[in-house]
């Protein structure tokens, strides 16, 4: 077993789920997902770590309203009742414009708005913010859902060892 394999089977998961509304659409799509439509999402976030040794916050990876607390203000505040456009679109950004004229929230992202790229994006700004985080699961629909993390050996890449 190598130092990876034994420093997995020490490491603790927590997760939290949330619930958000957004609408969005799929430029270039061969579908209905061309049209501008909503969803109602599920997000689930985990995080892994060892146990706090000591203090306030000791026997937990870290407390869930820090979690909440860090979800809500870098995904679900910008996100939630939003209409995520790809930064990249010039139609999905005339669409962006015509809602700001409107006085309606939109958010845009560099990317398409599919499930698979939106957890990719969630993932990496949680990181980028110093979140823990090694699953993103967002679910589209209440039967339809993406999973997304970073292989383990790009995990220890990324933090040095």
């Amino acid at each position: 077993m190598n130092t990876l394999q034994k420093e997995r089977k020490k490491m603790f998961k927590i997760a939290k789920e949330f619930n958000f509304d957004m609408a969005h659409m799929l430029d270039g799509h061969d579908g209905k997902c061309k049209n501008l439509h909503g969803h109602t999402y599920k997000l689930q976030v985990e995080v892994a770590g060892e146990l706090v040794a000591d203090g306030a916050k000791r026997g937990m990876v870290m407390d869930y309203a820090e979690l909440k607390a860090i979800v809500k203000t870098h995904i679900l505040d910008q996100m939630d009742h939003a209409f995520i456009y790809d930064l990249n679109s010039p139609k999905e950004s005339k669409v962006a414009n015509l809602l700001i004229d409107l006085d309606s929230k939109v958010y845009g992202i560099p990317s398409r708005s599919t499930a698979e790229e939106m957890a990719k994006y969630m993932f990496d700004k949680l990181r980028k913010v110093g979140l823990p985080v090694t699953l993103i699961r967002l679910w589209e629909t209440p039967t339809s859902y993406c999973e997304y993390s970073q292989a383990p050996h790009l995990q220890a890449v990324k933090n040095g060892k």
